[in-house]
């Protein structure tokens, strides 16, 4: 079993992690970050399954083009749209309106930052991507350097939020203001599959050299 981050006296937040996605019906409070590191799980299971891909295929090259198809698929859709779009749409643009601390802040910053990062290395996966489908086989190199670097930061992004950012955070709101953030938080997902990225992940997996 994966190792979940455990926080003293946030036990409704852990129990609420470990329920499968897209529950609907939780007893106990609820705090807006519940989703979010959610969300990191499936993440980190994505990350898992490129760097097994990676250390794969590193000898050869060659590289499966449906692969980076699905890893592009899942962090626009999925790592971006559905998990950065809920973080900078509303716990980061509330909390940018709070008096924080000077250390959060710069993390707040800082992780604003590696979203931008995120979205420039996977549009620089899928250029190589193009161009090694083009008969370019040098390309594969730099899908592997590209997907390499995909999972650094995000293991290290995900940590960050996970251990250093997300509980510090809520001192800043009300409990009114966790639940408002947290229903809008569900209104978003609304329009967003969860399940269908729980294959994509499977079917990435299935695409490594055995």
């Amino acid at each position: 079993m994966k190792k979940i981050y455990m926080v003293a006296g946030l036990a409704a937040i852990l129990v609420f992690i470990s329920l499968p996605l897209g529950a609907k019906k939780v007893r106990g409070p609820m705090k807006p970050i519940a989703p979010l590191m959610i969300e990191h799980r499936l993440i980190e299971r994505m990350v898992g399954v490129m760097e097994d891909y990676v250390a794969s295929t590193q000898a050869s090259k060659k590289v499966n083009p449906a692969f980076v198809d699905m890893v592009c698929d899942f962090f626009r859709i999925y790592g971006d749209r559905t998990h950065h779009g809920k973080e900078e749409d509303i716990l980061f643009a509330r909390l940018a309106k709070k008096n924080l601390s000077d250390d959060h802040r710069k993390m707040l910053n800082r992780l604003i930052d590696e979203h931008v990062q995120a979205r420039k290395m996977i549009a620089k996966l899928a250029q190589a991507g193009e161009i090694y489908v083009k008969g370019d086989e040098n390309a594969g190199s730099d899908i592997l350097n590209s997907l390499k670097a995909i999972t650094v930061l995000y293991r290290k992004h995900i940590e960050l939020e996970d251990k250093y950012f997300f509980i510090p955070c809520l001192q800043y709101f009300t409990k009114d203001e966790m639940d408002a953030m947290l229903s809008d938080m569900w209104e978003y997902d609304r329009s967003m599959i969860h399940v269908k990225y729980r294959d994509v992940v499977g079917q990435a997996r299935d695409l490594i050299i055995k």
